[in-house]
């Protein structure tokens, strides 16, 4: 073949891919607009006429999983595929070839896990849902199509990047692994340390973090493992059929709205009036603008990537080093997953049962409290840099937040709505789209262009936070029969089952596992384990459970796995090992913050008695 017909022939493959991503955002967002309005329907005839309809929670449910199918493509192969690939990136080229191929093969397998497993349960599952009447099989079947449509997402991926050769053979290699894992060998004690080992294997190696957790469970079959195939598809999609998780959508689409309808940068406008004119003024509105922000988004994710296509550039036009201000940007975007409504809450209440009300309000307390730390840490370490900005007078602020009224307000509907029981979680989330739909059209500041990119958008990434919960459930079900939660409980306690001993070893452990796990990934697997001992210790669950958030979001900043650092780095083109480093300023007062959270949390069963005799 001529060099001019390889390269017609990749730009024949690139088109491919390209028609089946678009193809895939495309159902994805219908899918969404369709969740969204049963679930608003369900909503007004509650409040409008004194009840929903029966049938609405069932068929909301249903469309999730089938967002979470059709978006497993996009997962394994876009921005969000949770692949860390830093450590191959260090490989001399030869390496760096064979632990891609090794990676796309841990893929595959994973793609064949979830197509193979749907299939078969959908052949052999009977009976039709409970208020429907569908076939029990179509949760199952749409399953199987999207793990089908990944194994070609992949293949496309792999043919583009690395030849037909090497696809072939990381195709070949998948389905090695594949057949493997249909064997059956002398019983393994404890079958989650394989699980363990083979997911570890996979991430290290720059595979997509979900499918390698699938790959790894399948693999502890020849070793004793209780969940075949079929099983593992089964508590997947048990894992994310919860009522409560479709609210991650909704947030992630009501943040894209306000985001393509402007209303952030009216934020960033009234943050601008409050401290402007501060030393690093500007980097002070970056940090405060976040706060107002997070009030209606609740993804770190997609803050950060505001923050660094908005207000980024300016910093560096105001003299900012370009790693100094992608620094800034990704460490205030970690308060999105503090400062209510939070997608990080949310995946912790699902996996743990604890009140979300009470976790938002302790999200409050604890993101003040981050919000201080990384004011002191801009204001100790910016140097060299003059931008504060001539103070703004009442009136000027007046306008500004009469400006930035319509977003803020987003967040105070949310949140209250939630606390005082007004409305549930999920439907507080849908009224939060509602609302900036309203917003935006009332202020002419969105198009049906811009609706139909939030929606592309946000279902890509709510299919991608879905699959990682999904993926996560058969992993903690392996985790919870081989008893791993005492031998946990057992490292906790090791110098004592005092609230501070368990405090510290606790931290100690989720600082550990952050550098190497997702946010969702590692509170799905480690706060059901730790919560027990949290609260044998004596400890608040609910304060418990907002430091095991903080701790980890600490982790969007650290090599490395740090999210919020890549997505910054990636789209300003700086490179993430200058970031990693420039960033370090403001890690240093986030763990001082996290100490003091940690300590406050631990002294709170002493000082709880007598704080309520005085007042």
């Amino acid at each position: 073949m001529t060099e001019t017909e390889k390269n017609r022939a990749g730009r024949a493959v690139a088109r491919a891919e390209a028609a089946l991503r678009n193809g895939l955002e495309l159902v994805g967002a219908a899918i969404l607009s369709l969740l969204f309005a049963v679930v608003m329907a369900a909503v007004l005839r509650r409040y409008l006429f004194g009840g929903g309809f029966v049938w609405s929670d069932e068929l909301a449910i249903w469309l999730h999983l089938a967002l979470i199918a059709v978006g497993a493509p996009l997962a394994v192969t876009g921005t969000l595929a949770m692949r860390l690939d830093v450590l191959v990136r260090l490989l001399p080229a030869p390496l760096r070839k064979a632990a891609e191929l090794l990676a796309d093969a841990i893929a595959f397998h994973g793609a064949f896990v979830l197509a193979g497993g749907g299939l078969n349960v959908a052949l052999l599952v009977g009976g039709q849902s409970t208020v429907l009447g569908l076939p029990e099989a179509l949760r199952f079947a749409v399953f199987a199509c999207g793990g089908g449509l990944t194994a070609l997402a992949l293949l496309l991926r792999a043919g583009r990047e690395r030849g037909w050769a090497g696809a072939g053979a990381s195709l070949v290699l998948g389905a090695a692994l594949y057949g493997l894992a249909q064997l059956s060998v002398d019983f393994f004690p404890t079958p989650s340390l394989v699980a363990a080992l083979v997911a570890g294997a996979g991430l290290l190696l720059g595979a997509p973090l979900p499918f390698a957790l699938l790959a790894g469970v399948s693999l502890t079959g020849p070793f004793g493992g209780l969940l075949p195939e079929p099983a593992i598809v089964q508590t997947m999609v048990g894992g994310v059929g919860k009522f409560l998780l479709l609210a991650i959508p909704f947030f992630l689409l009501a943040g894209e709205l306000l985001t393509e309808g402007g209303l952030a940068e009216r934020l960033i406008r009234f943050a601008a009036t409050l401290v402007g004119h501060w030393r690093a003024g500007l980097a002070q509105t970056a940090l405060v603008a976040s706060v107002l922000f997070s009030g209606a988004s609740g993804s770190s994710v997609a803050n950060a990537a505001f923050g660094a296509k908005v207000m980024a550039p300016t910093l560096v036009s105001r003299g900012y080093p370009p790693a100094n201000a992608a620094a800034i940007v990704a460490g205030v975007s970690m308060l999105d997953n503090i400062i209510p409504p939070s997608i990080a809450f949310l995946i912790l209440a699902s996996a743990t049962n604890l009140s979300v009300g009470s976790l938002l309000v302790g999200g409050f307390v604890a993101g003040g409290v981050l919000a201080l730390a990384l004011a002191i840490g801009i204001h100790l370490s910016v140097r060299g840099v003059v931008d504060a900005a001539p103070k703004a007078s009442a009136a000027e602020r007046g306008r500004a937040l009469v400006g930035a009224i319509p977003a803020i307000g987003l967040g105070i509907v949310v949140v209250v709505g939630i606390r005082f029981g007004v409305v549930t979680v999920t439907e507080a989330s849908a009224l939060a789209v509602a609302y900036a739909v309203i917003a935006c059209l009332a202020l002419r500041s969105l198009n049906g262009r811009g609706v139909l990119a939030a929606l592309r958008k946000s279902a890509a990434e709510a299919a991608a936070i879905g699959l990682l919960i999904g993926a996560s459930a058969p992993f903690a079900f392996l985790l919870a029969v081989d008893r791993v939660s005492e031998q946990m409980a057992g490292l906790v306690t090791l110098f004592g089952a005092g609230p501070y001993a368990v405090m510290l070893l606790a931290n100690l452990v989720l600082l550990v596992a952050g550098l190497f796990l997702d946010i969702g990934a590692a509170i799905l697997l480690l706060a059901p384990l730790l919560l027990p001992v949290a609260v044998a210790a004596g400890l608040d669950p609910i304060q418990f459970g907002v430091v095991l958030v903080v701790n980890l979001m600490i982790h969007g900043l650290t090599p490395p796995l740090g999210i919020l650092v890549y997505v910054v780095s990636g789209i300003m083109r700086v490179p993430a090992g200058a970031v990693f480093r420039a960033v370090l300023p403001l890690l240093g007062v986030l763990l001082a913050a996290l100490m003091v959270l940690s300590l406050g949390m631990a002294a709170w069963p002493a000082l709880a008695p007598a704080l309520k005799a005085l007042f």
